[in-house]
């Protein structure tokens, strides 16, 4: 799968190259013509309103396997006016830059799904997912919903970052790591914590990090955090070992979870398992030291409503540091 990438849009020669970059991706993908066309349309409009009406836009594209169908993953992310009335907007023949007014309302039919989270002031996020083919299976309701924003530092092609879910009857296991420094050799790393964790994943936390400090010794070594969610006994079971950040969002409490100090694969003193209640409606973010760690989404009015990408997505746009690799996994 191509690497995700964030593209800069403040002037129209940049839609252009999102628009060629985006349906290279398709191509990759395996996308029909029809499915191209529409990834076209898709990210030349969005493009546009970056460089219409936005402060500081970029757009994220992101290859991923939903229900074992490949999509591309359109996060359009400004920091500008925010829009006043969402369903004006997206309403045919609505403008407030002297166009025709029909690129949001286009994106939305064009798209599998589609969802906006913006605020007066405060900047707008829009999402949209294009699959590589027009029929998918409702996913299980004993299955989380899973965004995520991934990405390599400015300079490098891939990210030293990774992040993997295994979705399971009545359990889900999610996975951050980040390799030691950035580039290639943080790659490594962080590729061979996922691959422990795909081969383990019958196993708890605990287990599953330990066979990680074993297979990470030829690494320069990761920080690690591996959370399961058990449905049924409405539980979280928690496993970190270094920075990397977990915090269970609900209706009716927050929290953190803890982690050890550490590098799996070098120095480790101790792996510890910690369970916590799974709240009614929680949402688990996950995020590598890349992103700040001051942000709280009870100042985003709604924004926990939202698909996790909108989440994971904003949480990026305001909080990320800029000088390292950074990753949020957002999960409810």
């Amino acid at each position: 799968m191509p690497e995700p990438v964030a593209l800069p849009i403040v002037e129209s020669s940049q839609a252009g190259d999102a628009r060629r970059i985006a349906v290279a991706f398709a191509n990759q993908l395996g996308f029909n013509e029809t499915e191209r066309g529409k990834v076209s349309i898709v990210v030349t409009e969005l493009a546009n309103n970056l460089v219409r009406h936005a402060r500081n836009g970029q757009l994220l594209l992101q290859a991923k396997v939903l229900n074992s169908i490949a999509l591309l993953e359109i996060l359009a992310l400004d920091s500008g006016p925010g829009m006043s009335s969402i369903s004006e907007c997206l309403r045919d023949g609505f403008s407030t830059g002297g166009t025709l007014g029909n690129g949001l309302g286009a994106c939305q039919r064009l798209s599998n799904f589609f969802d906006i989270y913006s605020v007066t002031n405060g900047g707008t996020a829009i999402l949209s997912h294009i699959w590589a083919t027009s029929h998918q299976a409702p996913p299980p309701q004993d299955r989380l919903e899973i965004g995520s924003v991934c990405l390599p530092v400015r300079g490098e092609d891939v990210s030293g970052d990774a992040w993997a879910v295994e979705q399971q009857d009545g359990r889900s296991l999610l996975l951050v790591a980040d390799g030691l420094g950035h580039g290639p050799q943080a790659a490594i790393a962080s590729n061979e914590a996922v691959r422990i964790f795909r081969e383990n994943t019958h196993k708890s936390p605990k287990e599953i990090m330990e066979a990680a400090h074993g297979a990470l010794r030829s690494t320069r070594g990761a920080v690690i955090a591996i959370a399961e969610i058990d449905f049924r006994s409405a539980s979280v079971r928690f496993a970190g070992i270094g920075n990397i950040s977990a915090s269970v969002i609900s209706p009716a409490a927050n929290y953190s979870m803890v982690s050890h100090n550490g590098t799996v694969g070098h120095e480790v003193r101790k792996i510890q398992e910690f369970i916590y209640q799974w709240p009614k409606g929680g949402l688990l973010v996950m995020h590598s030291d890349g992103l700040g760690t001051q942000w709280h989404l009870e100042r985003y009015a709604g924004l926990v409503s939202k698909h996790p990408c909108l989440i994971a997505g904003v949480l990026y746009r305001d909080f990320t540091r800029g000088r390292d690799d950074v990753t949020v996994l957002a999960a409810k």
